[in-house]
């Protein structure tokens, strides 16, 4: 009996953490210290790199991993009596990871794109600082309640291990999470963090501003004020904010490859401490900095799209203003060229053959040549301009030759159910068709290539509901955009009347719904 892929493949993922867990668990314990949690914890970044990329389902299986390594190197007993307390010691802070990546990836989907703080890549950011916080703080009732399980027993050495747990969890997300996020991006070829191209003078600048900013941290430190980090943190937020994530990260590791060696050695507790504090603040001031030229990069590319639509949309509008006047243009002489050809071809009946082919050639091209300008006023006169009783299944096909080639290419596989034959709407057939093709293509592009989207339309009471859904696999990542394609079809739809609602269901799914009054069939 063989596993289905998609289980295949989690197993194997969950296997390959489980080994990644056993090393930098191992690695973190040169940074532990009497009663506190490891000051440089890199398997939290293995682990917020994993829940973030699979998603929050895999919560539960990741905590019985840890669960399981722990107690099989010998990391915890169960033997004891306080064995429940020490499987919860274990499990916690992965369930509070699971839930910010949750919560974060919720609010997402309801913020969309109506902010820089929620524009791609700040929800990353965000989260990665606020999962080792919780983690932190649901640790905070078993450190008051039972301090013999973390060797501190008064508040002020509790106080100082919940914040080393969350400097050493910090450090090790946004330290070792952005690498492995970006690996897998490349391997996987999502490209979600593409590392942007900078100006040569950009790059030496901002290894100029960095040296700078270590050297008068040393210097200081010589001429015996102490170890200050602000000269590193105002180099790191420059770095961060020229040139984005990748040189921030960059920054960091350098600065990180300079302490972490140094405070791995002999050194008591509260100087290590001490150094990690520094740390952790340079780490977050950093990667934030970074993430925020990131998203404002990103922000700026979303509305210059934004502003290419709008242009394209005028020049289209020109276009079919040009085409009106030149279809009534040639609309008149053209129908008197159809009767005259008409009359010619029913008066060449007796003529010669050659008479009567000529006459019947030219009797079909003057028809077909009025077939084409009424189709044309029809999509550039007044039938765009006047709403008209509308099949919903002559709708549905208009659709279907229009996305069908878009969304195979995409590798979407789209499904129709159609419901019933004689539904019709009052409606302009050309601009209810772009505003369901704006839908389609957003939910193809959600999906990505193997997902599925279901058109599909019903009948509930005088209203007919024209619905997309989207069908995409797990862990599959928010698209960016500006979310011009739904307003412009929210406006279509209630200029026809209607209304469009979108739902996103607890499966992750999204369904789309366009609900239009139902009128009679066209006489």
């Amino acid at each position: 009996m063989t596993l289905p892929k998609g289980y295949a493949r989690d197993a194997a993922l969950l296997a390959l953490y489980a080994i990644g867990f056993v090393i930098t668990h191992r690695i973190a314990a040169a940074w532990d210290g009497d009663g506190y949690y490891s000051l440089w914890f890199p398997a939290a970044g293995l682990r917020f790199a994993l829940l973030w990329r699979a998603g929050a389902r895999f919560t539960l299986p990741v905590a019985l991993v840890e669960l399981g390594m722990d107690v099989l190197t010998g990391a915890v007993l169960l033997t004891t009596s306080d064995w429940l307390m020490t499987v919860s010691a274990v499990v916690r802070p992965v369930f509070a990871y699971g839930l910010t990546v949750f919560a974060i990836r919720r609010l997402l989907r309801r913020m969309e794109s109506r902010g820089v703080l929620f524009t791609a890549p700040m929800p990353f950011a965000v989260g990665s600082v606020l999962a080792p916080i919780a983690a932190a703080l649901a640790a905070v009732p078993q450190a008051l309640l039972r301090p013999d399980l973390t060797g501190v027993t008064d508040l002020r050495a509790v106080v100082l291990s919940l914040n080393a747990f969350a400097i050493g969890d910090l450090l090790g997300v946004l330290l070792v999470a952005p690498p492995l996020l970006w690996a897998a991006d490349h391997v996987s070829g999502r490209n979600r963090f593409a590392i942007r191209r900078r100006k040569v003078r950009v790059l030496v600048e901002g290894a100029a501003v960095l040296a700078v900013g270590i050297l008068l941290a040393v210097g200081l430190a010589w001429i015996g004020l102490g170890l200050q980090p602000a000269p590193v943190l105002v180099a790191i937020a420059w770095v961060g904010l020229r040139l984005g994530r990748f040189g921030a990260w960059c920054a960091l590791l350098t600065v990180a490859t300079i302490v972490l060696p140094f405070t791995a050695g002999e050194m008591t507790t509260a100087a290590r401490l001490h150094l990690h504090l520094g740390l952790a603040t340079l780490v977050v001031t950093g990667y934030l900095a970074g993430s925020f030229a990131d998203a404002q990069v990103r922000a700026r590319e979303d509305l210059a799209r934004r502003d290419r639509l709008l242009f394209q949309a005028e020049r289209l509008k020109t276009l079919r203003a040009m085409s009106v006047a030149v279809i009534h243009e040639i609309s008149q002489p053209l129908s008197t060229l159809s009767i005259e050809a008409r009359h010619l071809h029913e008066s060449a009946a007796d003529a010669p053959p050659e008479v009567a082919a000529t006459a019947a050639l030219i009797h079909a091209k003057a028809t077909q040549l009025s077939e084409l300008v009424r189709r044309l006023r029809r999509y550039g006169g007044r039938a765009v301009d006047e709403p008209t009783p509308l099949p919903v299944s002559a709708l549905m096909d208009s659709v279907l030759a229009l996305a069908r080639p878009e969304v195979s290419a995409a590798g979407v596989t789209l499904s129709v159910s159609r419901g019933d034959e004689d539904l019709v709407v009052l409606g302009q057939e050309v601009e209810l068709a772009q505003a369901m093709m704006n839908l389609i293509r957003n939910a193809a592009q959600a999906c990505g290539p193997s997902g599925e989207v279901t058109l599909a339309a019903e009948q509930e009471g005088d209203l007919v509901r024209l619905s997309v859904q989207n069908t995409c696999l797990p862990g599959q990542p928010a698209q960016p955009g500006m979310g011009v394609g739904t307003l412009i079809a929210r406006a279509i739809v209630e200029a026809h009347g209607g209304t469009l609602v979108r739902v996103t269901e607890q499966s992750g799914r999204v369904r789309a719904t366009i609900a239009l009054p139902l009128v009679g069939e066209p006489g």
